[in-house]
Parts: structure tokens; sequence; C-alpha cells
């Protein structure tokens, strides 16, 4: 089943500056997806454009089957609901003056999501292994590991249906970003993965497909395995000559 869905995607900040050329990708439930691109290739629009925040300049983004709009409040309510984020810098993505229970319970709040929110905040710290007591807290008293995995908790705190991490685990050290991984392999048995990165080998450890962007345009997708294996496009087997450990 296709969750999310990208069909023939233009989108440019100006006239002049065309930033996504013809996208076109999908994410099926209960397949991770690596989006792979080095800076500057349309990596970070297609999230925006994913967490609505901006508008597609042509063609369509759904959500199984609906139109994902920004217009549209009720339908930006369940579609929040159902896709959340996790950015990169576990520093600047907790409000350092809020206990990590307010953090957490954040998109309940926001979302107007009813029932037992302190059971709802320990499930979630649960899930991320994080203790219970970890909620009277504030974030300056963890690690960047651990805040990563609060603003983990703090995203599927909703049951989300998709997780949108953007350069997850890229700010991270490699034995915090493994741990971190591991983390999201364990979520992704209830969860779907779109992991927005530049480092394959993470891809490669997560994700079963790869999209390979360059300059705003799909150069190559597939089976991630069969991708790094057997790359057909120049710039993909560029970036993997960039990573000697993959080949």
């Amino acid at each position: 089943m296709t969750l999310l869905a990208l069909d023939s995607v233009n989108f440019g900040y100006e006239k002049t500056r065309q930033v996504l050329h013809n996208v076109s990708l999908s994410v099926r439930q209960g397949v991770n997806v690596g989006l792979v691109g080095e800076s500057g290739s349309g990596k970070s629009t297609i999230l925006r454009l994913l967490l609505g925040l901006s508008l597609a300049g042509s063609g369509s983004i759904t959500f199984s089957g609906e139109s994902v709009d920004p217009r549209d409040k009720a339908f930006m309510r369940r579609y929040r609901k159902s896709v959340q984020p996790v950015f990169q810098d576990p520093y600047s993505s907790l409000d350092p003056r809020q206990r990590v229970d307010r953090i957490i319970a954040e998109p309940l709040r926001s979302l107007g999501i009813e029932g037992d929110r302190r059971q709802a905040i320990t499930s979630a710290l649960e899930a991320v292994g994080l203790p219970p007591d970890a909620a009277l807290r504030y974030p300056h008293a963890f690690s960047g590991g651990q805040r990563q995995r609060i603003a983990i908790a703090r995203a599927i705190v909703s049951g989300p249906r998709v997780l949108l991490a953007d350069e997850a685990v890229s700010a991270l050290d490699l034995s915090t970003r493994v741990r971190i991984v591991d983390l999201l392999k364990t979520l992704s048995n209830t969860l779907t993965v779109l992991l927005v990165s530049h480092d394959l080998g993470v891809v490669a450890a997560l994700c079963e497909e790869i999209v390979i962007l360059e300059h705003g345009r799909v150069v190559e997708m597939g089976k991630t395995s069969d991708v790094l294996a057997n790359p057909r496009h120049p710039y993909t087997r560029k970036l993997l000559a960039s990573v000697p450990r993959l080949r």
C-alpha cells in the first residue's frame, strides 16, 4: 500500500530558480526509503513539501490517495498525526526551557489528541529506551544521542504511520549514530521511515529502497542493495566512490 507519493512534482523558489524537476517517488507501507543526494540536490525541499510547509508548483503529493494540501486544515490535522518529522540537530530541536514531558506531549496538545497523556509519554520514552523519570528533566541533562531519542519520542507519541527523518543521525558521533539507527530499525516494525540523508552507509543499514537525487532530479531508484551493488547512473557511482567502505 502506497502511503506517500510525489507525482511529477516541480517546485521553484523564484521564477529563475527551479529546485525540483518532475520528481516522482513513492513510500509504501512497511518499506523504509532513503532519499539521498548532496547539498543542493532538493532533499530538504521535498521534505518541506511533505510536511506541508510549501506548495508544489505543479504535480501532486498524496497521502493514502488523498491530496496533501496545506490549505485544507481538517486534512492537515489528520495528516500531521500520521506523518511526523525528526530533525537533524538534537540540540536545537528541543526547547531548553521545557521539561521533557511537555516536549514529548506537544503533538498531543497541538493535534487535540485525547487520552492519558502521562501514559502516552511513558510509553514513548520506553519505546526509545529512556526511563520514565527522564520526563521530569530538562534537555540540558542529556547527551546528544539521548536528546535525539527524546525528539524521536516526541515524533512517535501521536502514533504516526510515517516518520520523516531529516539527517537524523548526521550530528551524532559514530557509536551514537549506530545506536540511533538500530532504534529506527526497531521502530520501523510499526511505522515506515523516509530517511533524508547524504550518508549511504546509514541508508544501506536502514532502508530497503533508495532514491538518488541530483540537482532536483531523480536519477536512480530501486532496491537499496541493487542500486548500491550495481549503480547505473554516473552520479550514483560518484557518491559510492566517495564512501570507500561500501565498495
